[in-house]
């Protein structure tokens, strides 16, 4: 098809294309304008013909192009109104999720216990609430160099246990 050819289409079908986007923005309240949709369906469909694609139907292809465009307008302006605050979804996670965490939990509590009341205690402090050196050297009153050298072996002794064979 040549670009006269299409000129001519496009204009043919262009009407038809306004009335089905129009109707997208009544029925759905969609903020793109219908006029921007059919240049977008009209464009894409010159860039399939351009680039080889086998159209059969050209007005079929521009219809169904239109279509696709402003449902897909739709579906983003809904999306882009509702925020992850606003979804409540029950339980909150996949079981998956759920299954992945309590299975981390187990593993971790076991590794643990391997370790010494001091370590245990300093690895959580570090790792679960992100406390600092200083941080837990103010709260234990120990020197910052014995707790850096209790993690140090607190978390060697934790990777000796992981690399063992089960």
């Amino acid at each position: 098809m040549t670009r006269h050819e299409f000129d001519t289409f496009a204009v043919s079908v262009r009407s038809k294309l306004l009335a089905l986007a129009w109707r997208y923005k009544a029925s759905a309240d969609m903020k793109d304008d219908p006029e921007d949709i059919v240049q977008d369906a009209l464009l894409t469909l010159w860039r399939l013909i351009t680039g080889g694609y086998p159209v059969r139907d050209n007005e079929a292809i521009a219809v169904k192009i239109t279509r696709n465009l402003a449902a897909a307008s739709v579906r983003r302006q809904k999306a882009d109104s509702v925020s992850v605050s606003d979804i409540d979804i029950e339980g909150g996670a996949s079981a998956t999720e759920l299954t992945d965490e309590q299975d981390r939990r187990t593993i971790r509590e076991e590794l643990y216990k391997s370790l010494s009341d001091t370590q245990r205690n300093y690895l959580e402090l570090r790792n679960e609430m992100g406390l600092s050196l200083d941080d837990i050297a103010k709260m234990t009153g120990k020197p910052k160099t014995s707790i850096k050298s209790t993690l140090s072996a607190a978390r060697k002794q934790l990777l000796e246990q992981i690399r063992k064979p089960i």
